[in-house]
């Protein structure tokens, strides 16, 4: 069974700079888009970036546009999240999910001009702290 798991999480001062990775043993599934989304302490999921599998083309929240940048090693099975900087509001658990339109339940996602997406596989995350 494929697993997505996340790493490059640790403390990082405001202004700093992090990657993130995700790794699977393939990513050759079945899906709509490939999604960074995290949660901070005490609120909801919160969808950050989304890579569109038909065409590679990526969508950003306001919140972190112009300073996330998500890529993907096709050859490695590897998506990238290069976060700059990253402030106080970014302390989160970050996760990379696959999304597709099967109603899985529970809170949805959007890729773009996209219907709801819904996550299939997520992996268990990785922490994020910003903190002076």
């Amino acid at each position: 069974q494929v697993q997505l798991v996340e790493s490059g999480g640790g403390l990082v001062q405001p202004g700093g700079t992090l990657r993130l990775s995700c790794t699977a043993s393939t990513f050759d599934l079945d899906y709509y888009g490939i999604a960074w989304i995290r949660q901070a302490p005490g609120k909801e999921r919160e969808g950050v970036t989304c890579l569109r599998k038909s065409d590679g083309r990526t969508y950003y929240a306001d919140s972190v546009k112009g300073r996330f940048t998500m890529s993907r090693d096709t050859r490695q099975d590897t998506i990238y999240l290069e976060m700059n900087a990253l402030k106080l509001e970014d302390t989160a658990i970050y996760y990379c999910a696959t999304l597709a339109p099967k109603d899985t339940g529970g809170r949805y996602y959007f890729c773009g001009p996209s219907q709801a997406l819904y996550p299939g596989l997520m992996g268990q995350g990785t922490q994020v702290t910003v903190s002076s």
